[in-house]
């Protein structure tokens, strides 16, 4: 087993709790913040809207990371569970036995990558998060165009 197969590994395995723990320090971060304004009292009204107030800006961060620690879960179970049988990388090492049904999976990842990234990136749009947005709109279509390119015993 590679150093790289057993990072993805190790992500998987303690990644969910990396991305709760994360969880909890933005759900701290918006509790702190209640008493403060989300928005800011001067300027235009479409400014206002899109530069939201300090104190929603440090929520937004600690959100981000959150959903960086959650892509990154999500990516390396995919590499992870791919690497057994599926995907034939060198740095892998040897996948052993071929899975049969392993056929769709490489579009079924690459289609749940993409579908996550486009409905979280909205989400955060419609709770203007802008950080958040950006992380998610780059991190998890790259992965997807990455795992895209993996080669397998059916290609």
């Amino acid at each position: 087993m590679g150093l790289v197969i057993l990072f993805f590994l190790l992500c998987f395995v303690a990644g969910w709790a990396l991305a709760l723990a994360g969880l909890g320090y933005a759900s701290v971060q918006l509790w702190r913040s209640r008493r403060q304004p989300w928005v800011r009292d001067h300027g235009h009204p479409f400014v206002r809207l899109l530069l939201p107030a300090p104190a929603y800006l440090r929520f937004d961060r600690a959100l981000a990371v959150t959903v960086l620690l959650a892509d990154l879960w999500l990516v390396s179970g995919v590499v992870v569970l791919g690497a057994d049988g599926i995907f034939t990388e060198e740095w892998m090492g040897y996948p052993g036995m071929m899975d049969p049904g392993g056929q769709g999976y490489q579009a079924a990842a690459v289609a749940l990558l993409r579908a996550t990234a486009w409905w979280s990136a909205l989400a955060a749009v419609l709770g203007r998060c802008w950080t958040t947005t950006a992380v998610q709109l780059s991190v998890l279509p790259l992965s997807a165009l990455w795992i895209a390119s993996f080669d397998t015993y059916y290609t």
